[in-house]
């Protein structure tokens, strides 16, 4: 006897980004059918929610694995305090409080808009976050979509950026200095690699916008105040409020992107007065390729590969 397939229940949460999933229980392993609907909605959407999914570390690696092979936690920073967990990367209140100061000496938290990992030839294809211990207020997320970002740029700029190639290395945000620590994890493994300003998609075959502050230095074969004026329009671009959707975490919610088509913006709302713990897993992705064929060129370091 064969069991009827379920459809899942996929809602749009905004314009251009974003969509819930329910229909689906992740502590169980997944139906081959509801991975293939995940994925069409994730390619869709961009990036995928999930609510009152209570699952635990395994759950949690499970579920990525229905969809690509993890990473390492990260490649700088530490993974859970856990030696069977190398691939989960523990996302804490405070985190960033330890790689940064700005430039009078006190700590710095500002997060930048991103895609996770850039700086590595082939960035991870898409990261899985789960929330469990949440602040009753502020925390909220936002991701943006790039390929509507690249479609909303005018003709003639979407045609320049085609051309253009730009280095993506780990660094402190403008306005801030590296601490000792994080200057040595970059030290121990540099990481510099140059990307097309637009990527297509290896999968829908779309154009995004492939730059962000978070990790692009500069436009390379322009002046440094032509790299400043074009990477100011195009991150100005992404930002825009009608591609961007804002996710408010509680207990259980897992949220799930495409890295290779999105950015996304961490809050800089905490307060000290609460706890706020989450945790990441990340897939291995494949080297971006621009619309002239160039592929990514590592400029120092190793690719981020798949978890031994």
């Amino acid at each position: 006897m064969t069991l009827a397939t379920t459809a899942l229940d996929v809602r749009p949460q905004s314009g251009w980004t974003g969509a819930e999933i329910s229909g689906v229980d992740l502590t169980a392993p997944l139906r081959d059918d509801h991975v293939a609907e995940i994925r069409a909605a994730l390619l869709k959407w961009k990036v995928v929610f999930f609510r009152d999914q209570f699952i635990s570390h395994d759950d949690h690696l499970r579920f990525a694995r229905a969809f690509g092979a993890p990473t390492p936690a990260h490649p700088l920073f530490d993974s859970i305090p856990d030696p069977d967990y190398p691939t989960i990367y523990p996302i804490f209140r405070d985190r960033f409080k330890a790689r940064f100061r700005d430039l009078g000496g006190n700590s710095f938290d500002k997060p930048n808009w991103h895609a996770d990992v850039t700086a590595a030839v082939n960035p991870p294809a898409a990261s899985i976050l789960r929330a469990e211990v949440i602040p009753p207020y502020g925390g909220d997320t936002q991701w943006s979509n790039t390929v509507a970002a690249y479609e909303g740029l005018s003709k003639p700029l979407r045609e320049l950026a085609d051309r253009l190639r730009a280095v993506h290395r780990f660094s402190p945000p403008d306005g801030a200095a590296a601490t000792d620590d994080y200057q040595r994890r970059v030290n121990g493994r540099p990481l510099l690699t140059e990307h097309p300003v637009v990527r297509v998609h290896p999968e829908t075959g779309e154009k995004a916008l492939y730059v962000n502050p978070g990790f692009t230095s500069h436009i390379i074969d322009v002046s440094p105040h032509e790299s400043r004026r074009l990477l100011g329009l195009f991150y100005d671009e992404l930002a825009r409020p009608e591609y961007t959707v804002r996710f408010k975490w509680a207990p259980g919610s897992i949220a799930f992107w495409d890295n290779r088509s999105t950015v996304h913006l961490a809050p800089s709302d905490l307060t000290t007065d609460h706890d706020r713990r989450l945790y990441r897993v990340t897939l291995v992705g494949d080297v971006p390729v621009g619309p002239d064929g160039r592929a990514s060129v590592a400029l120092d370091g190793e690719p981020f590969n798949a978890a031994n």
